[in-house]
């Protein structure tokens, strides 16, 4: 079966969402490190009203969730190609895959600050 693409505009835009939802639910249901970060995701959903945060806070919250997350899905695109295209341990894949996890590493880190900027004062 050969792919064709809808140049509809609206059916087009519907499909790429149903995409990229099932794609979201593939990451959360297989990847280990998106279960995680997903769950810690929602134990700072429930912080964030148990402590009242701010709207600012929320924004905040809400940003490095996206960055976090968003870093994270890309580093998995790019481990499952890696594997793909170079099955074996290659030296040149391994430093590729090094470098998108380290993205991931920045990423958590700005998402630990954020998360201690906006929770430290509240137990002071």
């Amino acid at each position: 079966m050969e792919f064709q693409k809808d140049n509809s505009f609206f059916t087009g835009r519907l499909k790429s969402i149903g995409f990229a939802f099932r794609g979201a639910i593939k990451l959360i249901t297989t990847e280990h490190s998106v279960m995680v970060q997903s769950s810690l995701v929602i134990i700072m959903i429930i912080a964030g009203f148990v402590f009242h945060i701010s709207r600012e806070e929320w924004m905040m919250q809400i940003l490095a969730f996206g960055l976090v997350l968003g870093i994270e899905s890309m580093n998995t695109a790019v481990e499952k190609i890696a594997d793909f295209i170079h099955p074996e341990f290659h030296d040149r894949i391994g430093f590729i895959k090094d470098i998108a996890a380290g993205a991931v590493m920045f990423a958590a880190l700005a998402a630990v600050a954020v998360g201690l900027l906006i929770y430290v004062p509240k137990f002071l």
